[in-house]
């Protein structure tokens, strides 16, 4: 027996820089095979952008055009409002919001929204039977979030993991493989576009913190708590650190890592040391991989393009495909209302870590440095004192495995003794 025909789905897109022109051109190109599969046309009826007169490479001009983005979000010809404009505050928030008291459903790739007011959003589109889709906010093209919402769903996930952010894969790799130093590199990924204009938001550590945020609330069915993500970038990353880590087998990577334990939500996103053969440590460029485990699957790897005009708009049209089919489910896998308030803790599994610090080329300034890790319970694996011409000396430590907090207890009985010259560089070595 046929169907009778759907009407359209139409879309309302805020935002036309790369991703909002790949989404424009995905559907223009691909209308008949999208309608194929979604079984209904899917149709775009007006665009918002800063700018009108841009040339964006793609034909315009059979969609209305609002200089509000508020406005697009209200009109009566939008069925779903896609938002892709960024920003946790101003235009993106309030055209959201509009959105879903206009009765649209919303498909975003802002992360920093969702990590900010994830909540609050679920809760007004539940309470308003609509849906906020958002592959596109998480690892570009990898369809994370619909792994986590329906097929790991039958799964306890005890940890999340993973390169969240591009760019600074692409700085460590390119370290390591060019032997250039940070600050060298930095500027070439600034060269090619690849950094934000707010550059800290991807070498500090905070775009890579909203998504594992994001994670953690699916994964673990808590309310999203960026401000307790703990955060480190990799802007103190040096070449002789690459090279270090290269020597005992380990790459390094800005790695996330969140689970849930009898002392609450761990989340902190940091430079670590991975094994060079695991599938992290061999994960090269801008290439994202979020590692997912659960009780009953085990161990999940999903690797792909993080960023770019084809792999976000993918995921994008991935969620405008979900709502044309009717597929409709909680904003962050279950009813907002059910996700708890998770109490934040600092991860206490011990582990290794790699520590470079720079003394003062003295009699007793290394004895110090051990005695202190000694009294504080850290015992040493390895040391190396290597060769300098400046007044401070180089050394290098990996120790046994210790917790965090006894590690920065010993940091800061080393800080008070002034035998150190800068500010000594921790790093966990990661067991993946």
């Amino acid at each position: 027996m046929n169907k009778p025909p759907q009407a359209p789905l139409r879309l309302g897109i805020a935002g036309l820089g790369t991703v909002g022109v790949g989404v424009v051109k995905i559907i223009r190109q691909k209308a008949n095979i999208l309608a194929a599969r979604s079984g209904r046309p899917i149709v775009i009826t007006a665009v918002c952008a800063r700018t009108r007169d841009k040339d964006r490479g793609v034909n315009l001009n059979d969609y209305a055009w609002e200089d509000d983005p508020v406005a697009l979000a209200k009109r009566d010809d939008v069925d779903v409002f896609i938002e892709l404009m960024g920003g946790h505050e101003g235009p993106a928030k309030d055209a959201t919001e509009a959105a879903i008291a206009a009765g649209k459903d919303v498909v975003t790739a802002n992360k920093a929204l969702l990590a900010h007011h994830g909540q609050a959003l679920a809760i007004a589109a539940e309470n308003a039977d609509r849906v906020i889709r958002f592959e596109a906010a998480v690892a570009g093209g990898i369809p994370v979030i619909k792994a986590l919402t329906e097929g790991l769903a039958g799964n306890d996930i005890t940890r999340v993991m993973g390169v969240m952010n591009g760019t600074c894969n692409y700085i460590l790799t390119r370290m390591e493989s060019a032997g250039l130093p940070y600050d060298t590199v930095f500027q070439e990924a600034a060269d090619l576009g690849y950094l934000e204009a707010d550059p800290n938001l991807d070498v500090g550590g905070i775009d890579a913190g909203h998504k594992l945020a994001i994670l953690a609330a699916i994964a673990f069915g808590t309310e999203v708590s960026f401000d307790s993500v703990e955060l480190e970038g990799i802007e103190r990353i040096t070449i002789e650190d690459i090279h270090q880590a290269a020597d005992m087998g380990f790459k390094i990577k800005l790695l996330g890592v969140s689970q849930i334990t009898g002392r609450g939500l761990e989340q902190r996103m940091s430079p670590c040391l991975v094994p060079d053969n695991s599938p992290l440590g061999q994960l090269d460029g801008g290439t994202n991989m979020v590692v997912l485990e659960g009780d009953e699957v085990g161990q999940i790897v999903l690797r792909g393009a993080g960023a770019g005009m084809g792999p976000t708009a993918s995921a994008v049209m991935g969620d405008v495909m979900d709502i044309a089919r009717g597929t409709r489910l909680p904003v962050f896998g279950q009813p907002a209302a059910t996700l708890t308030a998770a109490r934040p803790a600092r991860s206490a599994t011990p582990a290794p870590y790699y520590l470079r610090l720079s003394l003062e080329d003295k009699p007793g300034a290394l004895a110090k440095i051990a005695t202190i890790l000694g009294e504080t319970g850290i015992s040493i694996d390895r040391m190396r004192q290597y060769g300098h011409d400046e007044p401070s000396a180089p050394v290098l430590i990996v120790t046994h495995k210790t917790t965090r907090d006894s590690l920065d207890t010993a940091l800061a009985a080393i800080a008070k003794t002034a035998v150190t010259t800068s500010a000594p560089v921790a790093l966990r070595i990661e067991t993946v």
